[in-house]
């Protein structure tokens, strides 16, 4: 009983100090800022009204679902928290060196607190998806409680693979540049301006080995429920779920080293 109550207040801790420093995290981005929270709508905003131009009133697209503007939307904000969270990943560490080395706090939830941070952001996005469906016609179907489920294999993905990037990034500087045009190539391999079944033969694979491909088919179900796919959607949980045990693993063995380095 002793050893339950102590894992417990030991829980409560973490996720107390999680909290703290994921709120920090926010404060500090909206109290530096003359615009504060409208930039998580308006970074969105802009960036999905570029693409929706590019791909409809410029090039002839033969991709995606009607209203194409919804259909890009629901994919492009949790990519931007897919992007931006994986981006703040690679300095967790460096960027406050001086306290990881000092606090009591396990080290772990440097990494927690940027993808909680950029979740909470992408969160606060979604009224840019709401705005853009109601004024486009889209229905709202019960793909819609898939939400949750998609949010947290986001979560756990993003959450494993920093457990992974944020170590190695302090060991190896260079990983942090290599991660960056990773990403950007990334954007291309995923169903974001087009959806998994328009995968041209000979490129199915990417549905499979890309996990972000089945969790946004979950956010588009929302929507689009005819852009649902078992398979991407299948190798998405079981790689997030992977994903999460590896860097449990690879977390647990850098870590001295890591301190060392700081």
């Amino acid at each position: 009983m002793t050893r339950v109550r102590s894992g417990r207040r030991g829980m409560r801790r973490y996720a107390h100090s999680l909290w703290l420093l994921s709120a920090r995290d926010l404060r500090v981005r909206y109290a530096t800022s003359w615009l504060g929270y409208l930039w998580s709508v308006l970074d969105p905003l802009v960036m999905s009204l570029i693409y929706w131009f590019v791909f409809t009133q410029i090039f002839h697209r033969t991709v995606g679902a009607e209203p194409y503007i919804v259909f890009l939307i629901s994919a492009l904000l949790p990519w931007m928290w897919f992007n931006s969270a994986t981006g703040d990943l690679t300095t967790a560490f460096n960027r406050d060196a001086k306290l990881v080395r000092s606090t009591a706090i396990p080290r772990s939830i440097w990494v927690g607190r940027i993808v909680l941070s950029k979740g909470f952001e992408f969160l606060f996005s979604l009224p840019v998806l709401a705005v853009f469906a109601i004024f486009a016609g889209a229905n709202l179907t019960w793909g819609v409680l898939w939400f949750p489920v998609a949010v947290t294999l986001q979560a756990c993905l993003l959450v494993g693979l920093g457990l992974i990037i944020a170590p190695l990034c302090v060991l190896y500087t260079d990983l942090a540049r290599t991660t960056k045009l990773i990403l950007r190539a990334l954007f291309y391999a995923t169903p974001i301006i087009y959806s998994v079944q328009d995968l041209p033969n000979g490129f199915d694979w990417l549905g499979i080995a890309n996990p972000l491909a089945g969790i946004f088919s979950l956010y588009r179900a929302a929507f689009f429920p005819e852009q649902w796919d078992t398979v991407s959607i299948a190798s998405s949980a079981a790689i997030s779920v992977a994903a999460l045990i590896i860097g449990v693993i690879v977390f647990r063995r850098l870590e001295r080293s890591v301190l060392k380095e700081l």
